[in-house]
Formats: structure tokens, C-alpha cells, sequence
């Protein structure tokens, strides 16, 4: 019997990354702890205000806050004009120098909702919120709405999703779809694109063609927003944002399909903002940021990326666009993941879960 020498050397190939990959996976997780800090409901967002508090919402509307030493939860009043519809609810929320910003969904009547933001002063007992920005049109859906928030220098970026509409990720006349820069207090930026060339645009919008993009951080490596975005049935992606381009929706499909099972369309085409990293199938991408801390200084510059669907945690080495390194830090361990944080003393991470609150250090 005559053997294909050439045969035999891709097979050994493969088995060598077959090996490498999974024990590599099971290797590294065994030198992790998990602790679950407490039970919540359905959390989505969250953000440390001292180095002991994480601020956590709630989709069902709820508000807390979490001392992650031991446990203590206090549930804080707010003003919001929220409603539970379909995957809306409270979103993200975000803290810095005694002001937070939170991401809801918005009843604005008539069935109708828009993905809000609003801004109030920190106030452990009661907070009183006042909107800064509305998605307009309001729209009767439960689909999509987003949303995450990062700040970088004195702006706020906000994700919008399309709320299920499809093409109108591409009309820039609506905000559904979309990225949004407004400064901290709610006021346009000149330099966004509508002022530089883009006079159709709507004064906020930012960048346009994202579908349900649940993930958004800064970067203070090299200064960037990034985003993570929700594909059909696969076509999830991990990008960076970029002023007055398109990332596509739903002219492009990312590589996934209508849940008909029908092609969208090609993955990428010129004259579309590339993403750096494409899943398919879909890992439902949820939340992301960039490492940076002492517990895991090796992953520091590192995008870490969270997934609702195979409930993983990524690593992603990005530097060289051109090849683009992902490693699976873990899977299956604790659920969906709902968001990510990093301690911002001693670099653990924290994570949320569809109920929980969990600890991630090295054992």
C-alpha cells in the first residue's frame, strides 16, 4: 500500500494544532479560580465607583450596588422612564469622577421604544436621572437595542442597534444601527461627521451598519473605541470604531445567514469598515474590553472577549492585523456571559452571568 507522504504531513499538522489548542485551553483553566460574590437577576451592566463597589443593573429594572469583599448588595432608587421589552430593559452603566451614564430602553408610548442614555450624579440611596440622548425613531420592537457605553477624553460613545430593522442600519437620517459620539454632558461634538462632509447624517451619529453591537471599550494602549457585534446566524465581530465609515448591515452579512437560512450577503467588500476578528458560527459576542491590570499582566493590550452562546471567555492578540491570535481562556464554567470588568487596583476580573456575580483570579 502506497501512502501519500504529503497526506501524512498535513494530517500530523493538524493533529499538533488539534493537541495544542485543546490542552492549551484545559491546561491554562486549571490554573484559574471562579467564586461566585452573589445571586442577581438578569444583570447586564456594571462598573466599579471605589475599589470595593461595583454599580450593577438589572434588565427587570433594578439598580445595585455590590461590595464584591463580601457580598453586601444595596438596591438604589432611580427616576428612569424604563420598560422590559423583548431584550430591553436597563442596559450598560458606566462611572467616572462621581457621575454615571446609563444605556435603558425607554418607553416613549404608543408600544414604542428607543434605546436612551442618561446621566446623573452618584448618589448611593436615590438617583435622578436626566436623559441626554434618545434613538429616534422610537420603534415598537423587542429586538436589538444594543447597548454599551465607553467614555475616551470628554466623549461618550454609545451603541445602538437597529432594533431588528435591517437596512436601516444604513440610513444615517435614523439613529437605530448605529455608534453615537456625544460629549459627557450631552452635547454634539463639532467634529462628528455630520458637520465634515456628511451633512445627511444625524448630528450624534458616529460611525453606521451595526446590528446589535453589545460590546464597547477604550483602549488606553493606543487611544482606540472598540466594539463587539452580534451577526445572525454567525458573522459576529470584533472591530474597531472608525469616524464616518460602515460597517455594513445589512448590505453585508460578516459571513452569517438570515435565520431563513438564506445568505445576507458577502463577508466583507471595499468601501466597508473591515472587522478584526470574525466568528462563524455565531459565539454571541456580548461584552469586551481591554486588559490591563496586574493579575494577568501578560494579557495586558489584550482584547478579552465575552459570549453569550458557548459562555467562553477570548483572548484576542491583535497587534498585527495580519494575524490575529485568539486563544479560549475558558468555557462552560459559569454560564452566559453577560459583562466583563477589571478591578482597577489588582487586575481580577469580574464578570456578569445570567444570575450571578463572579470572580475570576489566578489560583
Amino acid at each position: 500500500m502506497v501512502v501519500d507522504q504529503n497526506f501524512l504531513k498535513v494530517k500530523k499538522y493538524f493533529l499538533i494544532l488539534f493537541f495544542l489548542f485543546f490542552c492549551s485551553e484545559k491546561s491554562f483553566s486549571k490554573n484559574l479560580s471562579f467564586t461566585k460574590i452573589t445571586n442577581l437577576d438578569e444583570p447586564w451592566g456594571s462598573s466599579f465607583i471605589n475599589e470595593n463597589e461595583l454599580i450593577i443593573t438589572e434588565k427587570n429594572g433594578q439598580i445595585k450596588i455590590v461590595n464584591v469583599s463580601n457580598g453586601n448588595t444595596e438596591i438604589v432608587n432611580h427616576n428612569l422612564n424604563y420598560t422590559v421589552s423583548g431584550q430591553g430593559g436597563l442596559l450598560d452603566i458606566l462611572y467616572q469622577n462621581n457621575q454615571l451614564w446609563i444605556s435603558y430602553t425607554e418607553d416613549r408610548g404608543n408600544w414604542k421604544t428607543s434605546t436612551s442614555i442618561a446621566k446623573a450624579t452618584l448618589d448611593k440611596k436615590n438617583l435622578n436621572f436626566k436623559n441626554i440622548f434618545q434613538a429616534n425613531p422610537p420603534i415598537d420592537s423587542g429586538y436589538h437595542f444594543g447597548s454599551r457605553l465607553a467614555i475616551k477624553d470628554n466623549y461618550l460613545f454609545a451603541s445602538a442597534g437597529e432594533r431588528g430593522g435591517g437596512m436601516i442600519a444604513q440610513d444615517p437620517t435614523n439613529h437605530p444601527g448605529s455608534i453615537i459620539r456625544i460629549y459627557l454632558d450631552g452635547s454634539i461634538p463639532k467634529d462628528n461627521p455630520k458637520f465634515e462632509g456628511k451633512s445627511n447624517w444625524l448630528p450624534e451619529i458616529y460611525q453606521i451598519g451595526v446590528r446589535n453591537p453589545q460590546g464597547l471599550t477604550y483602549s488606553s494602549f493606543d487611544g482606540k473605541i472598540y466594539a463587539s457585534n452580534h451577526g445572525a446566524r454567525g458573522g459576529d465581530w470584533f472591530g474597531e470604531i472608525k469616524k464616518g465609515e460602515n460597517y455594513g448591515w445589512k448590505i453585508l452579512g460578516w459571513g452569517g445567514k438570515n435565520y431563513s437560512g438564506i445568505p445576507i450577503g458577502p463577508k466583507w467588500k471595499p468601501g466597508f469598515t473591515k472587522a478584526i476578528q470574525y466568528w462563524v458560527p455565531s459565539i454571541a459576542t456580548s461584552a469586551i474590553t481591554i486588559y490591563k491590570g496586574n493579575e494577568f499582566k501578560e494579557w495586558n493590550g489584550h482584547a478579552l472577549i465575552t459570549s453569550l452562546k458557548d459562555k467562553s471567555l477570548r483572548k484576542l492578540i491583535f497587534n498585527d492585523l495580519e494575524n490575529v491570535l485568539e486563544e479560549i481562556i475558558f468555557k462552560d464554567k459559569i454560564g452566559r456571559i453577560r459583562d466583563i470588568q477589571v478591578h482597577p487596583n489588582n487586575g481580577k476580573i469580574y464578570f456578569l452571568s445570567e444570575n450571578n456575580l463572579w470572580l475570576m483570579e489566578k489560583n
